[in-house]
């Protein structure tokens, strides 16, 4: 049983750690939150991609400003937002259904303060 969690926290971190990547390059794909939870996951099935993580010099900083302090960067709040903010302004030019973009409206919204409430330094 212990071997099966740890294969699935490991699967996780994998998982993350690409979309992470991905969204290094794409802009509307948050890079952070899945970087943050494949060091979550590493840290319960693998300590050398842990550490690898940890101290990756794209990734690294990131992940520890927020273990140490849950310190986000002025800049990253700033680009998470406009990407929000963007998807909201696409979901309008395409025509996205009311239910739908008044979800978006509520999740984002949340998601926002969060991250501009956390502090800066």
């Amino acid at each position: 049983m212990k071997s099966l969690k740890r294969t699935l926290w490991l699967a996780v971190g994998l998982l993350s750690t690409v979309l992470g990547f991905i969204g290094a390059f794409l802009p509307l794909l948050p890079t952070t939150p899945f970087m943050l939870l494949a060091v979550f996951c590493f840290a319960r099935s693998s300590e050398r991609l842990h550490d690898w993580l940890v101290n990756h010099p794209q990734f690294g900083g990131p992940i520890r400003d927020w273990n140490q302090r849950g310190v986000i960067a002025p800049r990253v709040k700033w680009i998470a937002v406009g990407s929000m903010l963007a998807v909201l302004g696409i979901s309008f030019a395409f025509g996205v259904p009311t239910h739908v973009i008044i979800i978006q409206v509520v999740t984002l919204g949340a998601v926002a303060t969060f991250l501009l409430t956390r502090p800066s330094h």
